[in-house]
């Protein structure tokens, strides 16, 4: 008989623990405001798991412009151009800025990887896709469309450059990149990339059906 009664009191604590947790979780999928006397009462594990968990921090690629130049603080920064609103200089709209959002935003290309880096200078480089004015990051924004003088700055842009500043871009959106690539010759792990060294000769050149990306 005692073990009985035992049991049925677990029985009897384990449903009012349970009509608890379903009235909390109507309580906060309605947004009802839960009395603090109430949470009180709870015990400390039931208070914590009820509470709502802290946002992860995300990334916020409109900012990201400014890391660019942090590390290639000699990355031209063309924001010399006015704006349409305000009538004065527009000191946050760089090129750093327009690329990046070109590349997110008009061209809707992966920001984790080398390759789609590539495909995006090749726009601008003439070599691959034809750049739009009209969806042109800064246009309608800015009294002069940035896409001409943007794309002359990008062409003069040696293959070292180039390969510095997809670097920089790649890392800024996957800060894993090097552990998934895993060490390359001639370095140790943990050990801090090298910049890219510029080749003895000339590129190779491009085969039929590679849209003259290994130009870059």
């Amino acid at each position: 008989m005692a073990g009985r009664r035992t049991m049925m009191q677990w029985q009897r604590k384990g449903q009012a623990i349970a009509w608890v947790l379903i009235g909390l979780t109507l309580g906060l999928s309605l947004g009802i405001p839960l009395h603090r006397d109430f949470l009180e009462t709870l015990p400390r594990a039931t208070a914590q798991e009820v509470s709502p968990p802290q946002r992860r921090q995300r990334l916020d690629p409109r900012q990201l412009w400014r890391q660019v130049y942090e590390r290639l603080p000699d990355f031209p920064l063309e924001n010399n151009y006015i704006s349409t609103q305000t009538g004065e200089v527009d000191p946050d709209n760089t090129l750093a800025n327009r690329l990046i959002s070109y590349h997110l935003y008009v061209k809707n290309r992966l920001p984790m990887f080398r390759l789609d880096w590539k495909l995006t200078l090749a726009d601008y480089l003439g070599v691959f896709e034809e750049l739009d004015e009209s969806v042109y990051p800064g246009n309608g924004l800015l009294q002069e469309n940035p896409l001409a003088g943007d794309r002359e700055i990008l062409s003069q842009l040696n293959r070292q450059q180039r390969e510095e500043l997809i670097e920089v871009l790649v890392t800024l959106f996957n800060p894993n990149y090097y552990n998934i690539q895993g060490p390359t010759p001639g370095t140790t792990p943990g050990a801090t990339p090298s910049s890219p060294r510029t080749p003895a000769g000339p590129p190779p050149l491009p085969q039929s059906g590679d849209a003259d990306l290994l130009r870059l």
